[in-house]
């Protein structure tokens, strides 16, 4: 409430993470809490964490001073970007694409630490759970593409009578692929295969990418949560590089599991900054205990399983 401090409440929205109860929030806040006002303030909360830095001190160092080395290039190239020579812009745009390509690879490292340490607790405290399979319905010929989990549609399915090209045929193959891949890869009996070079036809789409969401949903609004999530996928859908779309809940929790198929990563970009990406990002804000955390890899289009 931009008072300076923090009550029980305002602790809790922030740093929940969907692991810890509420009983251990409370009791955390409690053990900050050292000056037994039953608010925090800023000293309080930099006395407890810097006690727990660790090596973290001096990520956290390095963060803000590259941080500050970027906004001070991110102002030079404002300054001096348009009246630059064709060559000197190409160059510019090349280095900030770059500098994009290093963050995106460091945070999905850290997506994945995030997420492994998080689902480990989960399973510690609460055993393995079985996900729960949402059904959306998809528009139009977008319909034939929805998978279920254990149950993927080959090409000789009935669904690919009508309207379906050799081409969607063959995507359709590498989709049930990477299904199968991933059932095995949560069911951690995956056995890798000896190793096998793989050539690259020329200009051929080499990698799709697996984009993994997952979303822990304050309770109160999980209806409005799903509406949002449907008109999101099915808006999704329509997209020339989308795939497919999967989606899981956890029956033990309010988390849902959302893992995209897309053409390659520029067609994953592009999906960002349309609208409906940006509304249900925005949405999100209001329905979400913990910021989302997204994990994207790209696969070989061509493999085996």
């Amino acid at each position: 409430s931009d008072d300076g401090k923090l009550s029980f409440d305002e602790f809790k929205a922030y740093f929940a993470d969907g692991v810890l109860s509420g009983e251990e929030l409370h009791e955390l806040f409690h053990t900050i809490d050292t000056h037994n006002t039953d608010n925090l303030d800023t000293e309080e909360l930099c006395e407890y964490f810097s006690q727990h830095l660790g090596e973290y001190e001096n990520v956290l160092s390095v963060l803000e001073d590259l941080n500050i080395t970027i906004l001070k290039a991110m102002d030079k190239t404002k300054k001096d970007y348009q009246e630059a020579s064709n060559l000197e812009q190409f160059v510019t745009r090349f280095l900030l694409k770059e500098t994009l390509n290093q963050l995106q690879s460091l945070q999905s490292s850290l997506e994945c630490a995030m997420e492994t340490t998080e689902e480990q607790t989960r399973q510690e405290r609460q055993g393995p759970a079985k996900p729960e399979v949402l059904s959306i319905q998809w528009p139009g010929k977008r319909s034939a593409r929805r998978l279920q989990r254990n149950n993927s549609m080959l090409p000789s399915s009935p669904h690919f009578s009508t309207g379906w090209t050799e081409e969607d045929s063959q995507w359709m193959t590498q989709i049930n692929r990477l299904q199968k891949l991933i059932d095995r890869l949560e069911k951690k009996d995956l056995k890798l295969e000896p190793f096998e070079e793989e050539v690259l036809e020329e200009n051929a789409k080499s990698h799709i990418m697996i984009v993994q969401r997952q979303m822990s949903v304050i309770e109160e609004e999980i209806a409005e949560f799903r509406l949002a999530l449907k008109q999101y996928v099915e808006s999704a859908s329509t997209q020339g590089g989308c795939l497919h779309v999967s989606i899981q809940k956890l029956p033990s929790d309010s988390r849902f599991m959302v893992y995209e198929f897309w053409e390659n990563s520029n067609a994953w970009n592009s999906h960002l900054q349309m609208n409906y990406s940006k509304t249900f990002q925005r949405s999100n804000v209001d329905f979400l205990e913990t910021p989302e955390l997204i994990t994207t890899m790209l696969v070989p289009g061509e493999y085996q399983v």
